[in-house]
């Protein structure tokens, strides 16, 4: 009992202090020392050990995608290229839909096969120029990518190559289409329960008077840039089909992070051909690209850090058999046990994978459709994920130059109560049809 309760101590301090401003490095390694004493481990062994390696493996893994993601949205910005693309964006399409655009556009890269951090990265520079001439805080923005990239693309619509799709098609040897009415209703559920919060928000900002307000790093050209002497838009267009056209075309090869990292490079080799002449000064914009990059990687890694000591603990087994000794409805069961999991560890996936790996053919052997476990499973690990420790969060403030107190309530939302929503929806499906 004492582990278990340093477990949720040490997770429920991290929340508290995210909430509260307090910087992620400091707070992760905080909570990792209370996990840890709660447990009875050797601090030494907890935090230069366990911890470490956690924050070393991300990093190790995911450093480049960070750096090339943010030289790249340092590029389209400085050369006016994304405020090119947003004025286009703008003028066709009207400056009330922003919203509506960046959910889109963010929703079709995903579904695409576009990692969330590319999704972050690429979208940013363009959809701050929408935000900006539609005139709505940045924290709408937020929550705006946030429903586009982590909710329905990433767990619900059938097909979707994300990852937290995949995971139970290989647990379980089912389809990436696996209950696929199911899985559409709960992404119109998502898409249409988020549109509506995102859209009331932006009449109450408006009402109150609340509007853009740029970030200390936010590069954000004048509406109709390309008037101004701007690249044209459809030039503009070109690094970012690049970056797309890469991921998508490399999909299947190995080994894939490879791969979509290659591709934000070969997007920033893009840009600078065809815009380096618009750059004030080509080091400058670099150097403030690298540095832009540093502390999303770190702030995310420090929080896979803090998981991986909670997933060494005898607790966290603990805590995960007796989610498996419910007796519930399967279906239930593996709704509430993959939520758990997921928000102890901050990351969908690596719920989602712990699920698969310890409880999942348990389930099928005790008679559940192989099918709609695949596909509850996966809503469910997009509820919870998206608690204020989760490391996708953390990037997208970060990347933003948002807080938590700022912007993490409407994230809050989209990607957490909606979701739950979709998922009482798609449960009541399950369990009510003969499927």
């Amino acid at each position: 009992m004492l582990g278990i309760l340093g477990v949720l101590g040490g997770l429920a301090l991290l929340i508290y202090l995210a909430l509260r401003g307090g910087n992620i490095l400091i707070v992760s390694l905080l909570c990792a020392a209370v996990v840890a004493l709660g447990n009875g481990l050797h601090l030494s062994d907890a935090l230069m050990g366990t911890y470490m390696q956690g924050l070393g493996s991300f990093l190790q893994q995911f450093f480049l995608l960070f750096l090339f993601g943010a030289l790249f949205g340092r590029i389209m910005a400085d050369s006016g290229a994304a405020s090119s693309v947003a004025g286009m964006l703008s003028r066709k399409l009207g400056a009330q839909r922003a919203l509506l655009i960046v959910i889109v556009a963010t929703a079709a890269l995903s579904y695409g096969g576009v990692n969330v951090f590319i999704v972050v990265f690429t979208v940013y520079p363009l959809g701050l120029g929408l935000i900006r001439d539609a005139n709505l805080p940045k924290r709408l923005f937020a929550g705006a990518l946030a429903l586009g990239s982590g909710t329905f693309t990433m767990t619900a619509l059938p097909g979707t190559p994300a990852i937290q799709n995949m995971i139970p098609a290989a647990a379980l040897g089912t389809s990436a289409t696996a209950a696929p009415v199911i899985g559409c209703v709960a992404a119109v559920v998502m898409f249409a329960l988020g549109y509506w919060h995102l859209t009331h928000q932006a009449a109450k900002a408006r009402a109150n008077g609340e509007g853009f307000v740029p970030g200390a790093a936010d590069v954000v050209g004048s509406p109709g840039s390309e008037e101004a002497g701007g690249p044209h838009w459809a030039l503009s267009l070109l690094p970012l089909l690049v970056v797309v056209g890469v991921v998508i075309g490399t999909r299947n090869l190995q080994p894939p992070l490879a791969w979509v990292t290659a591709a934000l490079a070969l997007g920033c080799l893009a840009a600078l051909v065809l815009f380096y002449r618009r750059l004030k000064t080509l080091g400058g914009t670099l150097g403030q690209g690298a540095s832009n990059s540093t502390l999303p990687v770190l702030n995310t890694s420090s929080v896979i850090g803090f998981g991986a000591v909670v997933a060494s603990v005898p607790a966290f087994q603990s805590f995960a058999d007796f989610l498996a000794g419910l007796h519930w409805s399967p279906l239930v069961s593996a709704a509430v046990a993959v939520n758990i999991m997921a928000g102890l560890m901050g990351s969908a996936s690596g719920g989602l994978r712990i699920f698969m790996q310890s409880m999942g053919p348990g389930y099928v052997a005790a008679g559940a459709n192989p099918e709609l476990l695949h596909r509850i499973s996966a809503i469910a690990s997009g509820g919870l994920d998206s608690l204020p420790h989760s490391g996708a969060v953390i990037t997208v403030l970060a990347v933003m130059g948002l807080t938590h107190r700022e912007a993490y309530k409407d994230i809050f939302v989209v990607t957490v109560l909606v979701p739950l929503a979709a998922l009482t929806v798609a449960l009541a499906m399950a369990l009510a049809l003969p499927w």
